[in-house]
């Protein structure tokens, strides 16, 4: 039996033998004081001192860069500029939704007034994108947007999920809780 990847070495293979036959099998036994053919040179060695010093960058060119001042504006400007945002969203109905809701201003605060968490959750998805956009067309780093929860009128709820779908129709017919045992029907889907 030949193996034919055996590495070449100057050693005769070790053998091994079976009792029942008595026929000799030689072993293949890796040969260590051959150079490996991983090793790619001198190895380095770096100290966890000297990677915890932090040095400052001594560039000029840091040093030369003007600072932009935040430039007033007025609500009105901000307005336009909102509304610009949403008309770009016109075609995701449910962000156009949520960028029409109503806002307080109180500079640098942008408060948006939300009826659900789940608009809260839209709006978390595009605050990076809207933040940057008023930013820049306002010139103004000092913007933040944040949201406030605000409770409406039962009669003028909007029903977001499944579950708050049919929890309100249940309201209004028990019967429908029966009606969904019997057939069998999840309202979470």
């Amino acid at each position: 039996m030949t193996h034919p990847a055996a590495p070449a070495s100057t050693a005769p293979p070790a053998t091994e033998s079976t009792e029942d036959t008595g026929i000799q099998i030689p072993t293949l036994k890796p040969n260590y004081a051959e150079k490996s053919r991983f090793q790619s040179g001198p190895k380095t060695t770096v100290k966890l001192t000297s990677l915890l010093k932090v040095e400052p960058k001594k560039d000029a060119a840091a040093n030369d860069v003007p600072v932009e001042v935040d430039q007033p504006f007025t609500p009105e400007k901000l307005q336009v500029v909102w509304n610009e945002f949403a008309e770009q969203r016109k075609n995701l109905p449910a962000e156009y939704q949520l960028l029409t809701q109503p806002y307080d201003f109180t500079h640098p605060v942008i408060t948006v007034h939300l009826h659900h968490l789940v608009q809260e959750t839209m709006l978390n998805n595009i605050r990076l994108q809207l933040s940057a956009f008023i930013r820049e067309r306002l010139k103004n780093n000092s913007i933040q947007i944040v949201t406030k929860i605000v409770e409406i009128d039962e009669s003028k709820r909007v029903f977001y999920t499944p579950r708050e779908k049919f929890d309100h129709l249940l309201e209004k017919n028990p019967v429908l809780r029966e009606m969904k045992d019997r057939l069998g029907l999840d309202t979470d889907f």
